[in-house]
């Protein structure tokens, strides 16, 4: 019994100081994991300089659209690999669908190495 109880103390203390030596390394760092293939595209286009091409700058002044719409699609919408171009070389293309309140807007984004451009912004049509 007393040998069970030295190893259960030595393990807590090994796990504590694993934990301490994570939040020291990762502590004051922007880590993040994103294992679904949605949330990796949306965090690789913001880490992007994100530029919108001639259409989506007229689409902007003449819709009650703007470019917060725009960037909180680009954060939290929703890609839909189907309709999106990934294997274009040598920037791919990506069909971004907006979630809830911006349900009725996607747009398509182009990224290249460097840059992402915004190519289209588009409302969709009601169903009838």
């Amino acid at each position: 019994m007393e040998d069970m109880k030295t190893r259960f103390t030595l393990y807590g203390i090994g796990f504590a100081i694993g934990i301490a030596l994570v939040f020291f390394f990762l502590g004051g760092k922007k880590a993040s994991c994103n294992w679904l293939p949605n949330d990796r595209i949306l965090n690789i286009i913001q880490q992007k300089q994100i530029s919108y091409s001639q259409t989506v700058n007229d689409a902007l002044v003449t819709s009650e659209t703007d470019s917060l719409d725009i960037m909180l699609i680009l954060t939290r919408g929703d890609i839909d690999f189907s309709k999106s171009q990934v294997k274009n070389d040598p920037c791919r293309n990506y069909w971004i669908e907006g979630i809830n309140d911006q349900k009725d807007l996607f747009i398509t984004v182009e990224v290249c190495d460097s840059t992402a451009v915004v190519k289209t912004l588009e409302k969709k049509m009601p169903k009838k």
